[in-house]
């Protein structure tokens, strides 16, 4: 389809079900790209189904400091929705019922949740062992009361995941806001203060990249030791890991891709990357997504899709494990995003 066409329907995108027609309906004519069920049916893989699950991820709410050009969840300060204490009060049921071993929060910022620390102290009663919370990083200097979230972070040994497009200044701004870059080296300072990233404190701190462009992340090993050698050297900064994120075609990562006329190139880079062994390890067949309002869904991506669990059981009030882990996984055109090359994953890379 021409691009003149794809532009003209940019302006219908901004509702999640349009998206996900969008990027269900063959859009490219001629040379119609192949279904992501087709590809993975070649393997024997589909339906896909859950494995036990391991990990609870929950979106405390869309409200952020930044507005970042890749949000998959476009966040932002002006965004209003936020789970309520009485939602996570459903969390708390759930963990202990469930069994899963990792809570994983995330946002928009999910410090700006005014019942964050709240929960997480009341998580760690549940019998929850590993708690991951993704921090955008500048979050820890916006604002004093925020400033200590480096020590409540410590107390609970939580794994904190940090967003970093890159390690040069130029290039994160460009991505995440004029000025972002020099308050997430300040906040990275912070942790490592508190012991964060440090050998032999157990406190780990991993950073995250999303490639700034429509292209694929390169190897994540070799861009790893690219960032520890440069913050290391400019800023003395340590950290654990990086994860390598691949950018999924929704949200405001898709209005780029058609306003930047890549759309077309961009899906049919992650079609010609696709990887089978990739299938095995993708999230959704470990993790449970929780929106801000309680409903399920296989992972944060069809969430923002909406696109909720295919199962009797769609909000955190109705859950039964039984019903949830019988259910089959929903999967669309943007999951090429979390099978091609290395895979992707919350945690980086899955082969």
């Amino acid at each position: 389809m021409p691009t003149k066409s794809l532009q003209a329907r940019k302006n219908t995108l901004s509702d999640p079900q349009e998206q996900l027609k969008f990027l269900s309906n063959g859009i490219f004519g001629e040379g119609e790209l192949p279904l992501f069920r087709e590809k993975v049916a070649q393997t024997a893989e589909h339906p896909l189904k859950p494995k036990k699950l391991e990990i609870l991820q929950l979106n405390l709410g869309y409200m952020c400091n930044q507005v970042c050009a890749h949000c998959h969840v476009d966040a932002g300060p002006d965004r209003k929705e936020i789970m309520t204490r009485e939602t996570m009060e459903f969390c708390l049921q759930v963990i202990k019922d469930s069994g899963a071993h990792t809570l994983d929060l995330t946002g928009g910022a999910p410090e700006m949740n005014p019942n964050f620390r709240w929960f997480v102290e009341e998580a760690a009663k549940a019998g929850i062992r590993d708690f991951i919370v993704r921090s955008n990083l500048t979050i820890i200097v916006a604002n004093k009361k925020y400033h200590d979230l480096p020590q409540f972070f410590k107390k609970h040994n939580i794994h904190v995941v940090s967003s970093l497009p890159f390690y040069k200044r130029e290039k994160t701004d460009r991505q995440r806001g004029s000025g972002v870059f020099d308050k997430s080296i300040e906040a990275l300072k912070m942790l490592n203060a508190a012991g964060y990233g440090r050998e032999g404190t157990g406190l780990k701190l991993d950073l995250v990249y999303n490639p700034a462009g429509a292209f694929l992340p390169t190897n994540q090993q070799a861009l790893e030791q690219d960032f520890k050698k440069a913050l290391k050297a400019d800023f003395d900064i340590e950290f654990n890991e990086l994860f390598c994120i691949t950018n999924l075609p929704i949200s405001r990562f898709l209005e780029y891709l058609i306003a930047s006329e890549n759309y077309e190139d961009y899906m049919t880079a992650l079609v010609d990357a696709y990887n089978p062994a990739a299938v095995e390890n993708v999230m959704c067949k470990n993790t449970l997504s929780v929106g801000w309002d309680g409903w399920l869904y296989d992972c944060d991506f069809n969430q923002m899709l909406g696109m909720k669990v295919n199962s009797q059981v769609q909000h955190l009030r109705d859950f039964q494990p039984q019903l949830l882990q019988d259910r089959e996984i929903c999967i669309s055109q943007h999951c090429y995003g979390c099978t091609a090359g290395a895979g992707s994953s919350c945690q980086g890379s899955v082969t």
